[in-house]
């Protein structure tokens, strides 16, 4: 097998979908992830604990040994997460029964979506926002046995691009409550007041709209959009370090806001594919690099 390294559509799709993985992975490793959301949903979960087990409820959401096995489970995940980013990052090279794996971790992280939009009242904006990250492994494995950008995968690609643009703007212009967060790295990062950075959120959120839907105008003039999404996508992705790094305590910073980052690569490097597809600037597979050989 040959490594297409004259194809950076390939390389920038292998770096988008392991970075969901690798982001995702120190997550759970070190942080947390919204699994409790369900676990410890006394609507949904009652019935079935004080079914399957000796324990009411109250036991059950008190017991520091199910707490900890909860955050063993997590840490489970991150490092098969590790491993999927270690798969994509060496997909062609790697045989096909070791790149299954992938597609569960994209199943996981539908779910993790699933979890977050739960955790955030069911906002279905919350879900769709994490279109480009759950997708972006699954273009990956696609792409390479399309062997080429067949019209439905950057069809596809450029519907995870909207609905993710589309849904983070519903939380910039306040049709979502707006995250703290945003407003803060926003005035930190401009040194602007908190009038101004909310201001500036919500041309951006309208903005967003706007790009949504020129991505699908015909390519004279959505190359422009996909340029923007592709520089905009990165920006916000890094903002996540910018608007939240001290120089006092610079490793604490990095390891609590880094992956956060790290798993928003896709926002901005899947628009960025797509523009150089709209450009003609990827040397499309030879016959003598055929993936499946």
């Amino acid at each position: 097998m040959t490594e297409p390294t004259s194809n950076r559509a390939f390389l920038w799709l292998k770096i988008a979908a392991a970075s969901v993985f690798a982001g995702r992975a120190y997550q759970h490793i070190f942080w947390d992830a919204p699994y409790r959301e369900l676990l410890w949903d006394d609507q949904l979960m009652k019935p079935v604990i004080e079914t399957i087990t000796p324990w009411s409820w109250h036991e059950y959401v008190t017991n520091l040994a199910v707490d900890e096995a909860i955050q063993r489970w997590m840490v489970g995940i991150g490092l098969f997460y590790a491993l999927c980013a270690v798969i994509c990052i060496y997909y062609e090279k790697m045989p096909k029964w070791v790149r299954w794996p992938i597609w569960l971790g994209v199943i996981g992280q539908v779910v993790l979506a699933l979890l977050y939009m739960k955790e955030y009242f069911f906002h279905v904006g919350q879900f769709f926002e994490y279109a480009l990250q759950f997708c972006a492994p699954a273009f990956l494995i696609v792409y390479f046995r399309k062997e080429n950008f067949s019209p439905r995968l950057i069809f596809a690609m450029k519907l995870a691009t909207a609905l993710t643009f589309m849904c983070h703007g519903l939380y910039a212009v306040g049709y979502y409550p707006r995250p703290g967060v945003f407003t803060s790295m926003t005035m930190k990062i401009l040194g602007c007041s908190e009038t101004l950075a909310v201001n500036f959120l919500t041309v951006a959120g309208w903005i967003d709209f706007v790009v949504a839907i020129g991505l699908f105008l015909p390519t004279k003039w959505s190359k422009w959009f996909l340029l923007y999404a592709a520089v905009w996508g990165l920006l916000t992705s890094f903002a996540r370090i910018f608007g939240n790094f001290y120089w006092d305590f610079p490793l604490q910073s990095l390891h609590e806001w880094a992956f956060q980052t790290i798993y928003r690569l896709p926002h901005g490097l899947i628009p960025l594919v797509l523009f150089g597809i709209s450009q003609n600037s990827f040397t499309p597979l030879s016959n003598n690099d055929d993936p499946k050989s």
